[in-house]
């Protein structure tokens, strides 16, 4: 299958290419940059040039392509505050990719993350059929989900606020590790016992291969190992590997504390992926984000 690849470079993407080239799949991967083209092409990856701005090329790409994983996303414009452009942008890039899709049933793999089961499912174990009506990158989740209406066989798989590995370098895990050197504490807001959920780069990146080939049309999935692990427990590792004390946030003092992550590390998220192995018979086989972590490779920096 020849596959198109937005953020191909990028923390999933890195890990994504190789798993679609080692199953035989030809791959070609957006790149933005000549850095990111380099990644891509060292991993035996074909580059298009451009970015999820370059909306006439996504719809080229897309409908030269037998199929597409959609990873790219404005993190950076989200880390200053700018949620509501990247996801403007986000969504305008997927509608010009599944246009240039529609009457196909060409495979489409969307991702969003498992955070907006917070407010969807709130004070349970969130599951795939969990819907949101809509804000922010649920309007992405689902545009993709509602098109396959229209002749795409469209998945979505939504991510864990952390996905953990040796590649992940700018992620949530190493921000937490940078505030915490920063502040010198490794902290946690109130009795930290609210749940992320987590999964390993490398299954996630199986999953993402497992959806492109055969996820039915309209399909969300979970690329969650761990359903839930206690804030607290995040935080003891990160002071555990950095020799710093471990305290309780007061709540009104998180935003101060954490920053942009203030609201976030104080979400409760258990989320389950039972519907996900059922589907497609996935199952995660690498370490926990705890276990992960105690490896050491986050805090060789």
């Amino acid at each position: 299958m020849r596959v198109f690849v937005t953020g191909a470079s990028g923390h999933i993407g890195s890990a994504v290419v190789p798993e679609l080239l080692a199953a035989g799949h030809q791959v070609t991967g957006l790149a933005r940059s000549q850095s990111s083209a380099d990644v891509c092409t060292a991993a035996g990856a074909a580059v298009t040039h451009g970015t999820i701005d370059d909306l006439d090329l996504l719809r080229s790409a897309a409908a030269d392509a037998d199929g597409v994983i959609h990873l790219a996303f404005k993190h950076e414009a989200m880390r200053s505050g700018d949620l509501h452009g990247a996801a403007s942008a986000d969504l305008q890039a997927i509608e010009a990719m599944l246009d240039a899709l529609a009457g196909t049933d060409k495979p489409f793999v969307g991702t969003s993350g498992t955070l907006l089961l917070a407010m969807a499912a709130p004070g349970r174990l969130g599951t795939e059929a969990d819907v949101a009506p809509g804000g922010g990158r649920v309007d992405a989740e689902n545009l993709t989900i509602d098109t396959a209406a229209r002749g795409v066989r469209t998945s979505v798989i939504r991510l864990p606020p952390t996905v953990h590995s040796s590649l992940d370098l700018h992620g949530f895990i190493p921000t937490l590790i940078g505030i915490a050197r920063a502040k010198g504490v490794a902290g946690y807001v109130g009795d930290g016992a609210n749940r992320w959920p987590a999964g390993h780069t490398l299954d996630a990146a199986h999953l993402y291969r497992l959806a492109l080939e055969s996820a039915p049309a309209g399909t969300r999935l979970h690329a969650v190992g761990d359903e839930g692990v206690p804030f607290k427990e995040i935080a003891e590792a990160i002071g555990r590997n950095l020799g710093l004390p471990v305290e309780s946030i007061a709540p009104e003092e998180a935003d101060a504390h954490f920053g942009f992550l203030g609201m976030l590390v104080q979400l409760d998220n258990p989320t389950s992926s039972e519907l996900t192995r059922k589907v497609l018979g996935w199952e995660p086989t690498y370490p926990g984000l705890i276990a992960d972590m105690d490896e050491g490779h986050y805090f060789n920096n």
